[in-house]
């Protein structure tokens, strides 16, 4: 696979964006003429850059208004065209892009417009030059691939060739099928972008919405694989318009981007096996969360431990060789780490007591490991004691670890490492982690996505929005087959909601809350309640806005009131919630009964906001 990207895509300057470019492992770079008119380094200069770093010019782009332009508008057309071929020549740029007319004077003839290119052909192959005709979606007279296709079958010179741009064809939902009618040889580069489904103009979506495939909704797994299928072999480029990519890191967004051709090759690839083999081994399905790891100090540890006291926890294990505890409840694993000189008293000395790591049980971990390491996410490693097990890791998002558990030796692990430190008293009925929920700034949420459902066997839910007090919040779920494993990504593009709050104080992004699954959420909070855990208050008016909602009971409504629970009903049955406060105004517990609902208690979540809301404005008076 030979990999590019569009300069325009990323923020900089040039010498910046090509060497992201670099860095990120692309063979090669389309160069946006604004980017290189704006440059303080000449086409030659560029030239030499692009070789020092290993790259290849892939594509010059754009030319515009092109075709069937008026006799005296057609001279100047091919006299500016001549000046970027010798810019062309400068730069080491052997492909134009030259897209569909947009101009109001250009004529939808088809004889003239077969003319103009013809005459173009010619004049790039005394150059030495090829071009490539795009079919913009809102071109004035061709804003169809398969009328593009059919002007430069009809020229039929080998200089002229086409464009294929998924973006143009999928937002104006073109048959993928129609892919098929086209020869692949005279595909001269394909560029890939996604984007969510809007109900918008085709230029403003463009502009505005593009995104790496894989974070939005567009079918380009199909649109790949049957350009392969066809026997497409050239460049696979991204060219990606977006306002919260503008605003972030050049090498951010190119590791994102070559992440995402990565993923998508190996999408598509699997679907034409056995004719193409896979490079990387499969998405690692996961089985679930088999640990939380909170960093923590001396001082901060014993904080900890009155909270997991309180929710029914017991210290089950300590460390054979670290200051490091477990915490047990049926199938819940937490893990308080205050070793000195450790990755997790770095991170303490960062964000305070928080969690620092989770841990994932994957059966195959050499090959979730390898997987890993294609999509460019960096391994772990630190010092290991005499007697300690290698416990494989990945860095994530955020400056946090991600460790994978062998699912199936999970007993074992735990045996080898701990060593057993008493029990504890009756636990609160806490079965499980039903899902975590990870808290980022608006503009790191796409990097998140694209890191988890590259690498996990994880769908993605459509986006929802929460009205926060103090302004909207986007959440969306990611969830394995059958559940096992549940992630929730939360932000914010105010600057006072309770989640952009936590991402100041945090520094950073980080895990804000814990969701803990029980069978029976009245024994649970009744339980927790005699523990004393503290119990995020719910007003009585939203219960008077239950009973009107919904026709519960008036003993179970008065149950779930005196207990602070919250109630949610969908087609598939019954959620119940029940929120703790904040430990240090950095996280939260969240205890859930499902009774067939495959939500997260969306409709609740402004109640729990302002209340949360409440609670922390009261502590910061």
């Amino acid at each position: 696979m030979l990999t590019s990207i569009a300069t325009v895509s990323l923020s900089g300057t040039l010498e910046a964006k090509l060497r992201a470019i670099a860095q990120a492992r692309f063979h090669g770079a389309e160069i946006f003429e604004n980017d290189l008119l704006t440059a303080r380094s000449t086409a030659r200069e560029v030239a030499a850059q692009l070789r020092d770093l290993g790259l290849t010019c892939t594509l010059f782009q754009p030319f515009r208004d092109f075709e069937g332009m008026p006799d005296d508008l057609r001279v100047r057309t091919f006299d500016r065209l001549e000046r970027k071929f010798d810019l062309m020549q400068e730069l080491g740029a052997g492909l134009l892009l030259v897209c569909s007319s947009v101009s109001p004077a250009s004529s939808g003839d088809r004889s003239r417009i077969v003319t103009d290119f013809r005459e173009l052909a010619e004049r790039a192959a005394r150059r030495g030059l090829r071009v490539g005709y795009e079919a913009l979606a809102w071109g004035r007279h061709v804003f169809d691939h398969r009328d593009a296709w059919s002007v430069v079958k009809e020229v039929g010179h080998p200089a002229l060739g086409l464009i294929l741009d998924s973006f143009h064809s999928l937002a104006r939902s073109i048959p993928i099928e129609s892919l098929r009618e086209i020869d692949p040889a005279r595909i001269f580069i394909v560029q890939l972008a996604d984007a969510p489904i809007v109900q918008m103009d085709y230029l403003s979506w463009s502009r505005h919405f593009r995104n790496m495939p894989g974070q939005g909704e567009l079918p380009l797994v199909d649109f790949l694989a049957t350009l392969l299928e066809i026997g497409y072999g050239g460049p696979l480029s991204l060219e990606i318009f977006n306002d919260q990519f503008r605003a972030t890191s050049s090498s951010t967004v190119a590791l994102d981007g070559h992440r995402s051709l990565t993923f998508l090759f190996d999408q598509a690839v699997r679907r034409l096996a056995p004719r193409f083999l896979p490079e990387l081994p499969p998405r690692a399905t996961p089985g679930g969360f088999e640990f939380v790891e909170f960093a923590a100090n001396e001082e901060e540890s014993g904080q900890l431990e009155s909270m997991f006291t309180a929710l029914g926890f017991s210290r089950v294990g300590r460390h054979r060789s670290k200051n490091v505890a477990r915490w047990r409840q049926n199938r819940i694993n937490f893990v308080i780490n205050s070793e000195p000189e450790s990755f997790a008293r770095a991170y303490d000395a960062v964000h305070g007591a928080s969690v620092c790591a989770v841990g994932v049980s994957v059966r195959d971990i050499p090959g979730a490991l390898h997987r890993a390491e294609g999509l460019q996410i960096p391994r772990f490693s630190q010092p290991i004691g005499p007697g300690e097990l290698v416990m494989p890791s990945i860095q994530a998002l955020g400056g946090s670890l991600l460790y994978f558990m062998p699912a199936g030796r999970e007993d074992e692990i735990w045996d080898c490492e701990f060593l057993a430190a008493g029990g504890g008293g009756p636990d609160a009925g806490l079965e499980s982690i039903d899902h975590i929920a990870q808290t980022m700034p608006y503009e790191e949420v796409s990097s998140w996505l694209l890191y988890y459902v590259s690498l996990f066997e994880l769908a993605k839910t459509p986006v929802a929005e929460i009205a926060d007090p103090l302004g909207l919040v986007q959440t969306r779920a990611l969830e394995s087959p059958g559940g096992g494993l549940r992630l929730v990504l939360n932000a914010s593009t105010g600057s006072r909601t309770l989640s952009a709050r936590f991402v100041q104080g945090y520094h950073g992004a980080g895990l804000q809350h814990i969701a803990l699954a029980t069978g029976d959420i009245i024994a649970t909070a009744r339980r927790l309640r005699s523990l004393g855990l503290p119990i995020l208050p719910i007003p009585r008016n939203y219960y008077d806005d239950l009973a009107a909602r919904f026709a519960l009971e008036p003993a179970l409504l008065d149950e779930l009131a005196q207990l602070n629970i919250l109630y949610d009903r969908d087609a598939g049955g019954e959620y119940f919630q029940l929120v703790s406060r904040a430990f240090a105004k950095r996280f939260f517990f969240e205890i859930v009964e499902r009774r067939g609902y495959r939500g997260y208690g969306a409709a609740n979540a402004p109640i729990r906001l302002a209340a949360q809301s409440r609670y922390r404005d009261d502590i910061e008076r």
